[in-house]
């Protein structure tokens, strides 16, 4: 063992070696062509007058490329800066088939090369690297660029580096038990999510290397690493994908608070971060017609609070039969389109029977298009700009065939159809108090983007090429519908878990069901490994589960069940919490009992309210209600509802969730049954 400490410390010593010289050498470098590239810059701007445009376009072309490599080679030294005290975390011994040799491969978050190309150090997405992440030694092969390649895995070792020192190293198959991975799993919790670069596990690994198929669908219970997952497949596409951006990826976050708490994770796989948004905050950019649009959060509040008296209405506005009624609404209206009139204005005259033609002519596209279609005609037919008269032409047009394009005046008389009215009868007063209004419910929202697109059309984008969807299961198929009509070419990642779903209008029976709208392979994550064995029974009970693993390790803490409104022993038990956890959270029902319990707590502890960022003072006690927890996770939990306020049969989805937050130990306050 001595030996074998001797040889690791020996190889560390040379790579870190290499590692400050590689560091220092890059470094001046690119101090001084910053300088250059800053001095050929300010020459083409003071010279630009006496070049022709071909010596302009050469010398601009020469610039960027100088400054193309630069930032490349910029953002590795970013990347050897973050390894330089921790340079890898595992190795591989790996025998070919072909030509008998063996090749020791150290794995870390990038790659380190020597002058005479020996690699010291693979970068983890490397081809050969995978073989890292496979759980038993033996035969065995890789993809390469070149094809594939067989031989035999010798040896899996991982190693614990703290500040340029080896502290450990294991021998071991990587699998479920590994004590590395254990080791990790025991550590306290972060306010910020980590990479888990060095303790991904096979079924994880398939995920993120999947370079196969086009979308994918992931459905994995509650701390099987499903953002993780998703995180590394971003950073692993961007090895692998010639010319992919960082700008070209658009992340899907449940809320603003769970996309803070990922934001760490690219940054430390030596990546930027990419495009992030919510869905709400997507709706509010597309929906100018309203001042303000109801967020996700505050439609969930909106019920759990019981501020919402038609919960009927609202789940057919959820539902998916609302997609064939506005579709069937829209070709209603496409089909009755009619000119009243003709066209006079000046020297131009159109009968209202050839412009009924040309209708017909074009009936295949949006009711907007195919009036854009008449203008262009009648501006090309006339020698006329399309440019500067196109948006007047077709708005006469609109008058001409009587048709209102008012989007909100649209929507209201959608209610007032007989398509609409033969399933749900509504008075114009019903309708007009849900239309007319200055913020407009998120339910409605949905389909009234929908119903634009299909009026109007999708704003197509082609700068995104990748799109992750985190939290898949709270995303209703018309929602799918929108996202694929205006990225028709992008991938998609799709990740959740039907059992967390938390709108409770709204339930998939599996995440397959979304496959007839992005035609996705459907992959599963059954095994956990956020919660202990005894958290992860208790909430098995919740939803009548047997099929989830947990894989930490027993830590014999009981799940502790109380029924009182003792404030003293809430008070008790964070105290508790305090002595032996780093990261605490006192996770409510609603919005309701998250400011009532805050104002009773602050006098005591220094504990922030999740809900107000002015109030968020101590990232490691925290009050959040459970829809916002979704996501997060916490060293010590105690779920807490008033006394008589316990979590129904109908909100057993919102009760897992926060049951499932929890990592080392769990408590819960007047919960009935479980």
């Amino acid at each position: 063992m001595n030996e074998l400490k001797e040889l690791e410390n020996s190889y560390l010593l040379k790579t870190l070696n290499l590692l400050d010289q590689t560091i220092e050498k890059l470094g001046g470098n690119l101090e001084i062509e910053n300088v250059k590239i800053n001095e050929f810059q300010k020459f083409i701007f003071q010279e630009i007058g006496s070049m022709d445009k071909y010596e302009i376009q050469s010398n601009l072309l020469a610039s960027e490329m100088d400054k193309s490599d630069f930032v490349r080679r910029s953002n590795y030294l970013k990347k050897l800066l973050r390894i330089k005290d921790n340079p890898y975390f595992g190795r591989i011994d790996f025998k070919t088939f072909d030509n008998k040799k063996t090749y020791q491969v150290y794995v870390g978050i990038t790659y380190l090369t020597t002058d005479e190309n020996e690699n010291l150090i693979y970068d983890w997405r490397s081809p050969i690297a995978s073989l890292f992440y496979q759980n038993t030694l033996g035969k065995t092969s890789y993809l390469a660029p070149s094809g594939l390649v067989t031989g035999e895995l010798l040896l899996k070792r991982q190693y614990k580096i703290v500040n340029r020192k080896l502290v450990h190293i294991f021998d071991n198959s990587l699998n479920i038990t590994d004590d590395l991975l254990q080791q990790v799993l025991a550590t306290n919790s972060s306010d910020k999510m980590k990479n888990i670069v060095n303790t991904i596990q096979e079924e994880q690994n398939d995920i993120i290397r999947n370079l196969t198929d086009k979308n994918l669908i992931v459905e994995g219970i509650a701390g099987s690493g499903k953002t993780s997952v998703a995180l590394h497949r971003i950073a692993y596409l961007l090895y692998q994908i010639p010319n992919l951006q960082s700008s070209n990826i658009l992340i899907f976050s449940p809320n603003n608070l769970f996309s803070t708490y990922i934001s760490n994770v690219l940054p430390e796989l030596g990546e930027d971060n990419t495009k992030e948004t919510t869905f709400s905050d997507f709706q509010s950019a597309y929906l100018k017609e309203y001042k303000k649009v109801e967020s996700f959060p505050d439609f969930l509040a909106r019920f759990y609070q019981q501020k919402e008296f038609n919960k009927d209405l609202v789940k057919l506005k959820q539902s998916d039969i609302m997609i064939k009624l506005l579709e069937d609404y829209v070709e209603d209206l496409s089909n009755s389109l009619k000119f009243q009139n003709n066209y006079q204005d000046k020297l131009i005259n159109y009968s209202k029977e050839f412009l009924n033609d040309l209708l017909k002519r074009y009936s295949k596209l949006t009711i907007y298009e195919r009036f854009q279609k008449i203008a262009e005609y009648i501006c090309l037919q006339n020698n006329l700009s399309y440019k500067k008269l196109g948006k007047s032409i077709t708005n006469k047009l609109f008058q001409l065939a009587n048709f209102n394009k008012d989007i909100k005046v649209i929507y209201q008389n959608f209610y007032k159809s007989k398509i609409f009215q033969s399933i749900y009868p509504l008075t114009d007063l019903e309708i007009k108090a849900f239309v007319n209004k200055k913020e407009i419910n998120y339910e409605d929202s949905l389909l009234l983007i929908y119903l634009k697109g299909l009026i109007n059309e999708f704003p197509y984008s082609n700068l995104i090429k990748e799109i992750v969807i985190d939290e898949a299961q709270d995303y209703n198929l018309i929602e799918y519908i929108i996202l694929k009509k205006i990225f028709p070419r992008a991938s998609f990642t799709i990740l959740g878990d039907v059992n967390q779903t938390i709108n409770p209008y709204y339930h998939y029976k599996s995440l397959n069901d979304i496959n007839k709208v992005i035609g996705s392979i459907y992959l599963r994550l059954t095994k956990t490994y956020r919660s202990s064995k005894e958290i992860i029974a208790y909430a098995n009970k919740i939803l009548n589960l047997n099929h989830v693993v947990a894989i930490r390790k027993s830590i014999d803490k009981p799940v502790l069940k109380r029924k009182t409104e003792n404030i003293e022993s809430l008070i008790d038990d964070i105290n508790y919490g305090l002595k032996s956890y780093k990261r605490i959270a006192i996770i409510t029902k609603n919005d309701l009992e998250t400011n009532k319990l805050y104002q009773t707590l602050k006098p005591v502890f220094n504990i922030s309210n999740m809900l107000d960022p002015s109030l968020i003072t101590n990232p490691n006690l925290v009050i959040i209600p459970a829809y916002l927890a979704k996501g997060l996770e916490f060293d010590f939990v105690i779920v807490y509802t008033d006394f008589n306020n316990h979590y129904l049969k109908e909100e057993k989805y919102l009760f897992y969730v926060a049951v499932t937050r929890c990592q080392h130990e769990l408590i819960v306050y007047n919960q009935d049954n479980y």
